[in-house]
Parts: structure tokens; C-alpha cells; sequence
């Protein structure tokens, strides 16, 4: 049975946040979907990821492509990920049911701090997923360093 855990971002933007929780999972030998809500961002997204430094290179795709079931990391729309994950990463609200966090090791759910709709969305998701029964710890980084401030 996985966790949700979620991530309060007040001090690093998503871009910046993203890679190193990507990196974590990885290293756990986890494949990642990262799901979001519209194209252009995850476009945008792709972009983000692919010029970062070379020294820390993600590996990654977005869906539609013909190698989806490959890649270690897979952007995506859709709530069926072909990549076969064992992290499910949720961004600008995109949703996540509760049957994926007990299917998944992990889930997690990022949202900007600064945006008062996405915070309010993050906050109905934890009572949504809690209220089912799952696992969940909320992270904030307002201090400077990740804290974690609940756990269900």
C-alpha cells in the first residue's frame, strides 16, 4: 500500500522542485508519471526538463511518443500511464484517486503555495484521499528546507 505525500511549494517554483524529486525516485528504481492537466504545460514542462544540466539529465518522454512504455519518466495527460509506474507525480491539480495510491508506492502532489486555487484543491485532495483511507504526509518548504507538518 503506497502514500500521498504532498509537497507545499512556497520557495522554488514547480521546474525547480520537480528534477529533485524525480531524482529521488529514480534512484528508488521507481519509473515516474508525471500527470498534468493541459498540454501546453507539460510541453513546457519537456523543455524545462531537457535543458537542465547535463550532469543531472532526466531521462523522459511525453506520452503520445512510440517508446511510452520505456521511459523512465513519462509526462502525461491521461489517467492510464503507459510507462508502468511506481510514482505517480500530480501537478496543477490534476486528479488522483485513491484506488492509485494503494496501487502505487508512492504518489505525490505538488501545488503552488502562492495560488490560492491550488492550494484550496490540494487541501480538498488531502481530505478526499485521507477520507479513503490512505496514508498521507503534507511537506512544506516554507522554512528554507522541507519539513514535514502532518501526517494522516
Amino acid at each position: 500500500m503506497g502514500e500521498a505525500f504532498f509537497y507545499h511549494l512556497t520557495r522554488r517554483p514547480l521546474e525547480a522542485v520537480l528534477p529533485d524529486l524525480l531524482e529521488k525516485s529514480l534512484a528508488r528504481g521507481w519509473r515516474v508519471s508525471v500527470r498534468g492537466t493541459q498540454a501546453q504545460r507539460m510541453d513546457w514542462l519537456d523543455q524545462k526538463l531537457w535543458l537542465g544540466p547535463e550532469e543531472g539529465f532526466l531521462p523522459h518522454g511525453l506520452a503520445g511518443g512510440p517508446h511510452d512504455a520505456d521511459q523512465p519518466v513519462l509526462l502525461t495527460l491521461d489517467a492510464k500511464s503507459a510507462n508502468g509506474p511506481g510514482c505517480l507525480m500530480c501537478i496543477d491539480g490534476a486528479e488522483v484517486a485513491p484506488e492509485e495510491v494503494t496501487a502505487l508506492d508512492r504518489v505525490c502532489v505538488l501545488f503552488d503555495g502562492h495560488d490560492g486555487a491550488a492550494l484550496q484543491r490540494a487541501r480538498d485532495q488531502w481530505r478526499s484521499l485521507t477520507g479513503a483511507g490512505c496514508k498521507a504526509q503534507y511537506w512544506s518548504e516554507e522554512s528554507g528546507r522541507w519539513e514535514k507538518k502532518a501526517e494522516s
